[in-house]
């Protein structure tokens, strides 16, 4: 059955627009941008963007053959194919985090930016991307910082309830999660992935700084300090690179192009997945997913 764990939906969102575009964080993009492209692989087969919303960050994956963006909002895919353009490098879809529709050990490179803080069972979403990537793959995740100097601030003048300090997540508005340090590092590592290197990217973001300096100078001043994540976690947000359990097997020769559609498994029985015309997939339990302007959709079974 479909996964009944609630979940962030960004459906009808212009997201792109109205958080990134209109909403004066140029300076925060340009240190994301910064922090994967120091953590990013040079090179790579396949990635798999969750949560790849309108497609913001994807150009940052270009070391890799192929891309599949993946987000719960059709919207949010609709986006990104108007952003990005037809390409046979991308692959668009529609699905629940919590029930990937891939084969196992598919992916050897994957980044989740800015989406863990909407997740009410982080833990179970970190062993469902570990389930799909190859041994020795690649994973970025960025998480909010509850540990971040501002929260302390505000709990020593006691303008904070809840403690910066304690290692369970906080909820401070419905389905938006700040995350201690060390509490992500442990599911990180019980889910199956060896820690590399962090950074904490943002460090100036405050509103007095974004108003007086440019976003490019404060985005080079974050540079300088981002590697001091490996030592000392207090920014609003954490970038932490990890690496899947046991090598990377050696690459196989390919008998002509890559097939992402024979990858894909039914996100409810995991069985593999048989075209049933007029642009429908479906398994042997008889669930059935839809193929639907240039994207898969894993969201609702078919009727």
């Amino acid at each position: 059955m479909i996964d009944s764990r609630p979940v962030c939906d960004y459906e009808g969102s212009n997201y792109q627009t109205e958080f990134w575009d209109k909403g004066e964080r140029e300076y925060e993009d340009r240190a994301e941008r910064i922090a994967l492209r120091a953590l990013l692989p040079p090179a790579g087969r396949l990635a798999l963007e969750l949560g790849a919303g309108a497609g913001r960050l994807t150009p940052m994956l270009a070391g890799f053959e192929q891309v599949v963006l993946l987000d719960y909002s059709r919207t949010q895919m609709q986006q990104a194919r108007a952003r990005l353009g037809e390409s046979p490098r991308y692959t668009f879809v529609a699905a629940n985090v919590y029930q990937l529709p891939f084969a196992p050990g598919l992916f050897d490179g994957a980044t989740m930016i800015r989406v863990i803080h909407h997740l009410a069972d982080a833990p179970a979403a970190l062993k469902e991307i570990q389930s799909v990537m190859t041994p020795g793959g690649i994973f970025i995740l960025e998480f909010a910082n509850k540990r971040n100097w501002k929260s302390i601030l505000r709990y020593w003048l006691r303008r904070q309830t809840w403690s910066p300090f304690t290692p369970e997540p906080v909820e401070f508005i419905k389905l938006n999660y700040d995350f201690h340090p060390h509490t992500v590092q442990n599911w990180l590592r019980e889910a199956g992935f060896r820690i590399a290197h962090q950074r904490t990217v943002s460090h100036y973001r405050i509103g007095l700084f974004k108003r007086l300096f440019p976003a490019s100078l404060l985005a080079a001043a974050d540079a300088l300090v981002q590697p001091t994540g490996d030592l000392l976690q207090f920014t609003p947000s954490v970038f932490v690179k990890s690496v899947v359990n046991g090598q990377l097997p050696a690459p196989q020769p390919q008998p002509g192009p890559f097939n992402m559609r024979a990858n894909f498994r039914c996100p409810v029985c995991k069985s593999e997945l048989h075209d049933e015309g007029l642009e429908i997939l479906a398994c042997s339990t008889s669930h059935r997913w839809a193929f639907k302007d240039g994207i898969y959709d894993f969201k609702e079974q078919l009727s």
